[in-house]
């Protein structure tokens, strides 16, 4: 009895001592991610399941029409993939022609405000593009309208993008405006999206 309490007591000292250190192992959710206090993480919304349909290998028939003359009309091809966590969808196009052309195209969508964001880059030109929604998702289209960086006081080129999934997600079609005579808008662009076929896999 004389040595079973001694080692009792011994247990329960030994106990209460390592208690308070494993609390304080135990980091706080700010301590693991304490750059969460200035840019608060978020998680994916709507926006995100609609982009995420947009998702595969595509055939692109490009045609621009210019303010005379015919259109002018562009084969390529498209891959699209989600990214960061199925965040934001990345485009990576192709064109074919008299000069091969490249473009990637990355857009986002912010559920606290519904509304999507964009930016276009490619290879005929070291511009950046930025758009943005003025309204609300409404679930059934993409609508952006063109952004100016900075506070220079140019104005730049007003424009309006339109993007629609059509024949049951296998179709992607995307238009885009610009002002025109009188205020009307003027279609500019049109980019027509068809899902490639799947290959075969061996042995078929």
């Amino acid at each position: 009895m004389r040595t079973v309490l001694p080692l009792l007591l011994l247990l329960s000292v030994c106990l209460f001592a390592t208690f308070p250190a494993a609390q304080e192992k135990a980091p706080s959710a700010k301590r693991k991610d304490p750059q969460s206090e200035y840019e608060p993480r978020s998680k994916p919304g709507e926006g995100q399941k609609f982009l995420q349909k947009f998702v595969g290998d595509w055939e692109v028939a490009k045609t621009f029409h210019p303010r005379s003359g015919d259109p002018v009309r562009q084969k390529g091809e498209c891959r699209q993939t989600m990214i960061h966590g199925g965040r934001f969808l990345q485009s990576d196009f192709t064109f074919h022609g008299d000069a091969k052309t490249t473009g990637t195209g990355l857009i986002g969508f912010e559920p606290a405000t519904g509304l999507f964001t964009s930016v276009w880059i490619d290879s005929r030109s070291t511009r950046m593009s930025f758009r943005q929604g003025q309204e609300k998702f409404d679930g059934q289209q993409i609508v952006l309208c063109s952004r100016v960086l900075g506070d220079d006081g140019k104005k730049g080129r007003v424009s309006r993008t339109v993007t629609r999934l059509e024949d049951d997600g296998r179709r992607i079609v995307h238009r885009q405006y610009t002002a025109g005579a009188g205020g009307r808008e003027r279609l500019v662009m049109e980019l027509v999206l068809t899902k490639k076929d799947k290959e075969p896999s061996e042995g078929r």
